[in-house]
Order: C-alpha cells, then sequence, then structure tokens
C-alpha cells in the first residue's frame, strides 16, 4: 500500500494534485489534521479501504503549529506500519500567490481581520518548512498551469514504480529565476550563445540549425561530458538513499537555446539507462 502526502502553500497547487491523484484511483483525503495521520494509516491498514492500493492525504498549515514540528516524528511512526510513504511538497513565488488569490477573489486559510495577504503567506510558510524539508519531491509551480502541473504530476509520480528513481532534466533562463525545486543546478551560459547569430535568434534548442551550432563546439562537448560524468557518479548514491525524485535543472541567460540543447542531450543520454527520465522546458511552455 502506498500513502503520499500532498502539502504547500495555499494557491500552490495542492487541490489540482489531489484531483488528478484523485481521477488516477487514489483515495483522496483532503485537510486531515497531521496528528491524526497515524490512526488513519491503522484504520486504513486494519479494516476497510482494502480496495485501494493508493491513498494521498492533503495536509495544510491548519493541522497547527506543534504537530507540524513534530512531522518527522510523526511519519516516522506511519512508516513503522510497512506502508510506502511520500511526501509532495508545492511552492511558489509570493508574488504569484498574491495575484493568484486576487484573481480568483479566495481568502486565504490563515488571513485573519487585519492581516494582510503576504503576512498570511509568510506565516505560512514558515509553518510549513517542517514538511518541506523532509519532502521527498518539492515542485515550484510559479511558472506552471493547472494542465502543466497535472502533466508533470502523472510523468513524475504516476508513472514512477515504486522503488524507482524519477529523474527530470529542464532547462530555464537566469533572468526569469532559478527554480527553487532543483537538486542539481548548472550554468550554461559560458557556453557560445545562438542568440548573437540573427538567423538563430528565433530558433530553440530543438532546432537543427541551432544544433548544428553547438554540436560540435568543443566548449560545449566538455560541459556535456563534465556533466554526465558527475552525474553518472551521483545518481546511484541518491538512489541508495531511497530518494524517489531528482530535478537536475540547466540554466543559460534565456532558457531558449543553450539550456535546451544541453538539457535534450542529457535526457537523450540518461533514457537509456534510468527507467523514469522525463523533460522539461520550463521558458518554452
Amino acid at each position: 500500500m502506498k500513502l503520499v502526502i500532498i502539502s504547500g502553500l495555499s494557491g500552490s497547487g495542492k487541490t489540482v494534485a489531489l484531483h488528478t491523484l484523485e481521477d488516477e484511483g487514489f483515495y483522496c483525503v483532503d485537510n486531515l489534521p497531521l496528528g491524526l495521520l497515524p490512526s488513519f494509516t491503522e484504520q486504513i491498514i486494519s479494516n476497510q479501504i482494502k480496495i485501494y492500493d493508493e491513498i494521498a492525504v492533503g495536509i495544510d498549515a491548519r493541522s497547527g503549529v506543534n504537530d507540524l514540528r513534530r512531522y518527522r516524528e510523526i511519519i516516522d511512526k506511519v512508516k513503522k506500519t510497512g506502508i510506502q510513504q511520500e511526501t509532495i511538497f508545492f511552492q511558489t513565488d509570493i508574488n504569484t500567490l498574491i495575484k493568484r488569490f486576487s484573481d480568483t477573489r479566495r481568502r486565504h486559510p490563515l488571513a485573519k481581520k487585519g492581516i494582510p495577504l503576504s503576512e498570511a503567506i509568510d506565516i505560512e510558510r514558515n509553518l510549513l518548512a517542517p514538511i518541506a524539508v523532509a519532502a521527498d519531491l518539492c515542485l515550484d509551480t510559479t511558472h506552471t498551469n493547472v494542465h502543466q502541473l497535472r502533466a508533470l504530476l502523472k510523468e513524475r509520480v504516476l508513472l514512477r514504480k515504486n522503488t524507482q528513481l524519477s529523474l527530470l532534466f529542464q532547462s530555464f533562463g537566469f533572468k526569469h529565476s532559478v527554480p527553487t525545486d532543483s537538486d542539481f543546478v548548472f550554468d550554461v551560459r559560458c557556453l557560445p550563445n545562438p542568440h548573437w547569430e540573427p538567423l538563430l535568434r528565433p530558433l530553440t534548442g530543438q532546432d537543427p540549425e541551432v544544433i548544428e551550432f553547438l554540436k560540435d563546439r568543443e566548449e560545449v562537448i566538455d560541459m556535456l561530458n563534465h556533466i554526465r560524468n558527475f552525474l553518472e557518479f551521483w545518481i546511484p548514491k541518491f538512489s541508495d538513499q531511497n530518494r524517489y525524485y531528482l530535478t537536475v535543472s540547466i540554466g543559460c541567460t534565456g532558457g531558449q537555446h543553450r539550456s535546451v540543447y544541453i538539457t535534450e542531450q542529457l535526457c537523450k543520454y540518461f533514457q537509456d539507462k534510468l527507467p523514469t527520465v522525463s523533460l522539461r522546458h520550463r521558458e518554452m511552455e
């Protein structure tokens, strides 16, 4: 039996995640108080929801500061029952969250009379910090819409076999911010930039002309080899520590040419070596 904890900042995509998992056959419970989680899992085992092999539970900041501080202790109790458990945490840039609440006109669950929305978000972030630190997978949804989030969950969570490591390669542009959900970040801005070639500027690292521009450059070949060698050494170390997810982010200035090309090459290389490898070009979405 598998238990997935869904947590994160309000407005960051927790509800979308739970609905996605429910659509895929998970038994889902939202806003369960964290302190009740061990009793909930015992009840699942002892009776009574045996038609479901996969359970998802939403945990938010309203569980209370005392239980949230004891998150690791509570999860250890759950794991002792023999259930396979993992935690997915959603986070988003504060300005994006403020805009989302403004667009939907919904009230933040921690917003009380006289407390501004930005302060409520900061309080929530601090309360949920123990879950964020302990999470198996952190997803930054600042640049992700509903449809992209659903696709990402299906690729990374639902298609992964229980004991396999899910490896994501994603390209991004530094001028649009560094993805906060990265385990490794590689900066490829030192490589020759197709942007300065007028005919290549509107193209991307997936186009044959840009590939031809980059593929035989000595510094590009060296960069690829160094990143490959680094990851080939360290990925097994993460897997040995029972890590379920690993995110490798490759950045250039705009996230259109160099980072896209390098990310594509790394993904192709590791797809032949690992069972669950996915690809994302953040700025091209």
